[in-house]
């Protein structure tokens, strides 16, 4: 539905659609820096091509031109003979055959469902001498835009991922990337006569101008990749469970097998449900499976967590919440971050994509925000969301984590803070992973938004004494 939605939108826009009024000199400053960043006669791939002027402004010896609307590339055929244009997904960029100099992503990545997986779609058609250069959105332009949009001054926009630089450069290296460069452009994305040029070749060069600018440009290359296909980890994924008795039949079905083996760790905690039964009859219905159930002794997801690690054979911890809020497929990602060395500590982040209206409460979203913010300067390393409940390390990682606990002492009934502190102090490299985040559809959610606010912030002003203020 996100695909076929963005596909009949630009269909539409294909007869009309033109860089035109506002936006006639953001595309040709952005012609322009394009020009700079890649030489003439080299090989060229556009993903996201549109009708193909970007591209064949670039003068490629082969220019490769990859859109999903027909309609758009009915005309980029017709403007554009001498290049190649083909009707492709862009994370399904299969049958695209040889090798590029550069690839272009302008104004793309935010109008994709998983960046991830596209980064890891283009990766296999890099060299290591392939450039892909972003260009994309800053942040402080959205509600700009908006503006513009409802007054008309602006081409509609579906909803926009909005990344960072950070997001950006996050998920580049959960693919395979390394970054190259970054810099921000165009300050003045409007034709005013004298005043655009010393905006966006002068003022926007510097600081605090800078911050203003309406694109990021990142430029990036392909690593090699470190995956070892001989070392084949086993995996434990610990669900604290409690009043989701709806949930567990998926969950058993749909948590992947991984490297050379999965174990299910469901941890109960009293439930009022029929929780503990739903597993004992679905353990006992999926033989072939790997699991094991235990009852919580003590009180709290932080607890749960502790008790399902205690007793995991696997080398590598995973949780994952059994409200199914984040997909269990997405663990893969995780075993595949850790495994490929990108980081200690993978941390699930809801926070990327854009979250559907009854996945995460406004008040919710606003204290999310802060203790990213917060934690980002109390541990220096970013931190995009301290809450979300899926995250993974290693096994050995964690016996030194649980080893060292006793000096923050017992200040988080949840496990996420509990684990954030401990991989910090022990200066673990954490990375953060984007992940969707869908709304609950069995079930309450344990958590009280003021209480457990005020607790969360009272850990944040103890963790603070031992990390910072030492």
């Amino acid at each position: 539905m996100y695909q076929s939605s963005r596909v009949a939108h630009w269909d539409r826009l294909a007869d009309r659609f033109s860089h035109c009024g506002l936006r006639s000199e953001y595309h040709r400053r952005l012609t322009e820096l394009y020009r700079e960043i890649i030489p003439a006669d080299q090989a060229v791939l556009e993903i996201g091509c549109a009708k193909g002027e970007l591209l064949a402004s670039l003068s490629p010896a082969r220019g490769v031109g990859v859109d999903f609307s027909e309609g758009m590339l009915r005309h980029a055929r017709q403007l554009h003979p001498s290049l190649e244009f083909y009707l492709k997904d862009a994370q399904n960029l299969e049958g695209i055959s040889g090798s590029f100099d550069y690839i272009i992503c302008s104004d793309l990545v935010d109008d994709l469902w998983d960046v991830q997986e596209f980064l890891l779609a283009v990766h296999r058609l890099c060299t290591p001498e392939t450039r892909i250069v972003f260009n994309f959105y800053s942040h402080l332009w959205n509600l700009p835009l908006r503006f513009a949009q409802q007054l008309g001054f602006a081409r509609e926009m579906l909803p926009q991922n909005w990344l960072t630089v950070e997001d950006l450069i996050g998920l580049l290296n959960l693919s395979g990337f390394g970054t190259v460069s970054h810099r921000s452009e165009i300050l003045l994305p409007l034709a005013v006569p004298g005043v655009t040029s010393l905006c966006n070749r002068g003022l926007a060069k510097f600081k605090p101008f800078s911050w203003f600018n309406l694109t990021h440009f990142i430029v990036a290359r392909a690593l090699p990749v470190r995956f070892d296909s001989t070392a084949r980890p086993t995996v434990s994924v610990i669900v604290p469970t409690r009043n989701e008795a709806g949930n567990i039949v998926e969950v058993i079905e749909r948590i992947p097998q991984l490297g050379a083996g999965t174990e299910i760790i469901f941890v109960e905690g009293g439930s009022s449900d029929g929780t503990y039964e739903v597993i004992e009859a679905e353990i006992a219905s999926h033989s072939e499976l790997k699991c094991r159930l235990m009852r919580q002794s003590g009180c709290g997801k932080g607890d749960a967590v502790r008790t399902g690690f205690e007793a995991a054979v696997g080398d590598i911890l995973m949780i994952l919440d059994a409200d199914m809020t984040v997909a269990p497929e997405s663990l893969e990602k995780f075993y595949m971050a850790l495994v490929q060395g990108h980081g200690e500590f993978i941390n699930g982040v809801r926070l990327v994509y854009p979250l559907n209206d009854r996945a995460m409460r406004f008040v919710n979203l606003i204290g999310n925000k802060f203790f990213s913010i917060a934690f980002t300067w109390l541990l220096g390393q970013t931190i995009k969301d301290t809450l979300c409940g899926t995250k993974a390390l290693w096994k050995h990682s964690y016996e030194k984590l649980a080893a060292n606990r006793s000096h923050f002492g017992d200040i988080d009934p949840f496990g996420d803070f509990d684990l954030l502190l401990g991989a910090a102090r022990l200066n673990l490299k954490i990375v953060d992973l984007p992940v969707r985040y869908g709304e609950r559809l069995y079930g309450e959610t344990n958590i009280s938004r003021w209480s457990h606010g005020l607790l969360l912030f009272r850990m944040l002003l103890a963790a603070a004494r031992k990390l910072k203020f030492v």
